[in-house]
C-alpha cells in the first residue's frame, strides 16, 4: 500500500509506479538511511515523543536490518519506490505496529536531504584519501627525479628547461587544489536537515541538535525549506569532481604524448597497456585515454544537476530524484580513474635519456643565454635580439648553442667570452633557476617538503 493511501480513490498506475521508482540507484544508500533513522528513533525515544521501550525496538529492529542487508540475508524489493519505503517496510513486517512509529515527526523530504548529505560525506571523503594517494605517488615520483632534465614546453613548443620532477609537482599542486576544494565541500554540507520535515519543521517537540550530533554533523540546517531544497552540496562536490577529471585529463593527455614513438619520455607498464587486433607492434595507452573521454561524461554529470536545479521553486519538486544518477555517476568515475591511474603512475618507465636528449634540442638555453649577456649589463632587448640572431645561425647552419664557435658569438658582441658555453649548459640553465617554486633541485626539494607538510593537514577522511 503506497504511503498517501487514503487520499486517492485508486491506484496509480503501474508505469507510473515504476516512472517513480528510485530504488534501482539509491538502494546504495541503504547503510546512511539506517543510520539516518537510528538516530531519528534515538532522538524520538529520548524526547518522550514515543515510548523508549518502542524506541529501542526500533533501533534493533534497524540494526537487525542493517546486519542482513550486509550479509545478503536479505535482498532489496524492486517494487519497492525507494530505499526510504522498502526499509521502513521490512521494519513494520518485522515489528508490527512499532515499526510505523518511526516516521513519526519526519517527511521522505528530510529523510531523503538527509541520506543523500551522509552518502556524499563518505563519498567525498573516500575520493579525497584516493586524490591524497595520487599526489604523495607523484611525490615519490617527484623525489626520484630532481635531476632528471626534460624541455617545458609553452604551445608545446621547447620552451625551457625543467626537470621531470618540477613538471610532477605541478600535477601535485593541482592536487593540492582539488583536496581543499573537497574538504570545503565537505564542510558546507555538514548540516543536518533532519527534523525540517516536509518543508514546515514539525509541531512534535523534537531536539535536532541530538541527532545532527548522532550523525556527526556540524549543527542543524537553519531553515526548514532550505533543508529540503537545497541541493548545492552537490552542484559543489560535482564542481570539485569536474575540476578533478580535468587534471586527470590534461595528466593524461601528456602521457598519451609521452608514450608516443615521437617523444617516448616514457613507457606504460604492459598491465596498464592494450595492443591492436591486427598491428602486432602497437601498445596503446587506453587507461588515459578513457579517463580523457570520462571526463566529458563527468562534466555532463555537473551540466544535469544545475539544470535540473535552475527552475525549481522552494521546496521539494520531485525533479530532485534526478540528483542522485547524476552524482553518482561522476562519483563513480573519478573513483574508477583514480584507483587506474595510482597503480599506472606507479609502474610507469620513465627514459631518461630521451627527456634529455630532446632538452638538449630546440635552443631551450636561448633564455639563458640572452641572460648571460643582460648579467654582463646589456639591456635585456638587446641581449635578445642577439640571442635570437645567434638561434638563426645555428639553425641555418644544423648546430646547437653549444656547439656554435666562440667567434660566433663574439662576432655579435664582445661581451661573449668562454664561459659562454657554462652559462647555457642545461644542467646549470636548471640549477641556476633557484627562485621560489622554479626547477633547481633545492627548490624543488622546498617544494615537496613544504607540499608533503600540506598534504598531511588535509586528510580530512581520518574523521569518518
Amino acid at each position: 500500500m503506497a504511503l498517501w493511501a487514503g487520499r486517492f480513490a485508486k491506484e496509480v498506475d503501474e508505469t507510473v509506479n515504476a516512472f517513480n521508482s528510485s530504488i534501482a540507484f539509491d538502494a546504495r544508500m541503504y547503510a546512511q538511511d539506517i543510520r539516518g533513522s537510528i538516530a531519528h528513533a534515538t532522538m524520538l525515544g529520548d524526547c518522550g515523543i514515543i515510548e523508549k521501550p518502542e524506541s529501542e525496538a526500533i533501533v534493533q529492529g534497524l540494526k537487525d536490518i542493517l546486519a542482513d542487508l550486509n550479509s545478503g540475508a536479505l535482498a532489496f524489493d524492486p517494487h519497492a519506490e525507494d530505499i526510504h519505503m522498502f526499509v521502513e517496510a521490512e521494519l513494520t513486517k518485522r515489528l508490527g505496529s512499532t515499526g510505523k512509529r518511526l516516521h513519526t515527526a519526519r517527511s521522505r523530504n528530510d529523510q531523503v536531504a538527509l541520506d543523500i548529505r551522509l552518502y556524499l560525506r563518505d563519498e567525498t571523503w573516500e575520493t579525497a584519501r584516493l586524490v591524497h594517494q595520487l599526489a604523495e605517488t607523484l611525490c615519490d615520483l617527484a623525489e626520484q627525479h630532481k635531476e632528471t632534465i626534460m624541455p617545458g614546453y609553452t604551445h608545446l613548443q621547447r620552451a625551457q628547461p625543467v626537470t621531470l620532477a618540477h613538471h610532477l609537482l605541478a600535477y601535485a599542486q593541482m592536487l593540492r587544489r582539488d583536496l581543499m576544494r573537497l574538504r570545503d565541500t565537505v564542510e558546507r554540507m555538514n548540516e543536518c536537515p533532519l527534523g525540517c520535515g516536509a518543508l514546515a519543521g514539525t509541531t512534535y517537540p523534537i531536539d535536532r541538535w541530538q541527532t545532527a550530533r548522532l550523525l556527526g554533523f556540524d549543527k542543524p540546517v537553519d531553515n526548514s525549506l532550505d533543508g529540503v531544497s537545497d541541493r548545492d552540496f552537490c552542484v559543489e562536490l560535482c564542481c570539485a569532481l569536474s575540476l578533478i577529471m580535468t587534471h586527470l585529463s590534461r595528466f593524461s593527455e601528456e602521457i598519451i604524448l609521452w608514450c608516443s614513438w615521437e617523444f617516448r619520455f616514457v613507457e606504460l607498464d604492459d598491465a596498464y597497456a592494450t595492443g591492436s587486433s591486427i598491428m602486432p607492434q602497437k601498445k596503446n595507452p587506453d587507461v588515459t585515454e578513457l579517463i580523457r573521454g570520462k571526463t566529458g561524461r563527468v562534466d555532463g554529470d555537473l551540466m544535469t544537476l544545475l539544470s535540473m536545479l535552475k527552475g525549481l521553486p522552494l521546496a521539494y519538486n520531485k525533479d530532485m530524484q534526478e540528483d542522485k544518477e547524476a552524482i553518482f555517476d561522476a562519483i563513480d568515475n573519478v573513483k574508477l580513474c583514480l584507483r587506474t591511474f595510482i597503480p599506472m603512475l606507479k609502474t610507469m618507465r620513465v627514459n631518461k635519456e630521451n627527456l634529455r636528449r630532446a632538452a638538449a634540442g630546440g635552443f631551450i638555453n636561448a633564455t639563458d643565454c640572452a641572460d648571460y649577456l643582460v648579467k654582463k649589463g646589456m639591456p635585456f632587448r638587446d641581449a635578445y635580439k642577439i640571442t635570437g640572431t645567434l638561434v638563426a645561425k645555428c639553425i641555418s647552419e644544423g648546430l646547437t648553442l653549444e656547439t656554435l664557435p666562440l667567434e660566433a658569438y663574439r662576432s655579435l658582441s664582445e661581451l661573449f667570452t668562454e664561459d659562454v658555453y657554462d652559462a647555457i649548459r642545461l644542467e646549470q640553465c636548471v640549477g641556476g633557476r633557484r627562485s621560489y617554486g622554479g626547477p633547481a633541485p633545492e627548490a624543488v626539494a622546498a617544494q615537496l617538503d613544504e607540499l608533503r607538510y600540506e598534504l598531511e593537514q588535509l586528510r580530512i577522511w581520518e574523521d569518518a
